[in-house]
C-alpha cells in the first residue's frame, strides 16, 4: 500500500471543498448539523489555508486514490500558543479506516513538524478519542498528557506532547 501525503496548494480547493463536506458530514451523526439550502455543510474550515503562513492543508492519498486530508495549524487553538502545533482537522475516508494509515498519516505530519502538539477532539466524538489515544501513545511511548477544554463553541479533551527530541 503506497501512502502519499502530499501539500495542498491553491489549485486543490475545490478537491478540499469535497472532503470537508464528507468530513462534516460523519460529524454531523453527533453534532446534530444539517445541511444548507445549497446541500452543503459549508467549508469555513478551509478558511486561511492559502493565506495564512500557520495552515497547512494536506491531501492523502492511497495507491494514487484520494483517501482524506490533514490541516496541521502552527498554532494552538487552545491558548493561541504560536509555537504549538494543532492537528485542527484529520479525515481519512471510512474505506481506508482501520488499515494503519491513519496512524501513518498522523506520525508522518508529527515527524514532519517537530514541535509541542495538540491533538483536540470533541466529548461527542468518542471513536476519534480512542484512536488518537492510541497512536500519541504509540508514538511518544506514552509520554503525553491529556487535558479537557471548553470554549464558546464545543468541548472535548486534548492530548498535549512534545516531539522535538524523537530521534
Amino acid at each position: 500500500m503506497n501512502i502519499e501525503i502530499i501539500e495542498a496548494r491553491p489549485q486543490d480547493k475545490s478537491i478540499l471543498s469535497h472532503l470537508i463536506e464528507l468530513y462534516f458530514y460523519d460529524f454531523s451523526e453527533f453534532m446534530g448539523w444539517d445541511v444548507g439550502n445549497d446541500g452543503r455543510f459549508g467549508d469555513d474550515a478551509l478558511k486561511g489555508c492559502w493565506t495564512e503562513p500557520w495552515r497547512h492543508p494536506f491531501l492523502v492519498k492511497v495507491d494514487g486514490s484520494l483517501a482524506g486530508f490533514v490541516i496541521a495549524d502552527g498554532r494552538s487553538h487552545l491558548s493561541g500558543d504560536e509555537h504549538t502545533m494543532d492537528m485542527g482537522e484529520f479525515f481519512i475516508l471510512r474505506k481506508y479506516r482501520r488499515q494503519g494509515i491513519g496512524y501513518r498519516v498522523a506520525t508522518d505530519i508529527f515527524d514532519f513538524f517537530p514541535s509541542q502538539w495538540e491533538v483536540r477532539q470533541l466529548d461527542l466524538n468518542v471513536d476519534a478519542q480512542t484512536f488518537w489515544r492510541k497512536v500519541i501513545n504509540r508514538y511518544t511511548n506514552s509520554q503525553f498528557s491529556e487535558i479537557s477544554w471548553n470554549d464558546e463553541r464545543s468541548c472535548g479533551v486534548a492530548q498535549l506532547f512534545n516531539n522535538t527530541d524523537r530521534t
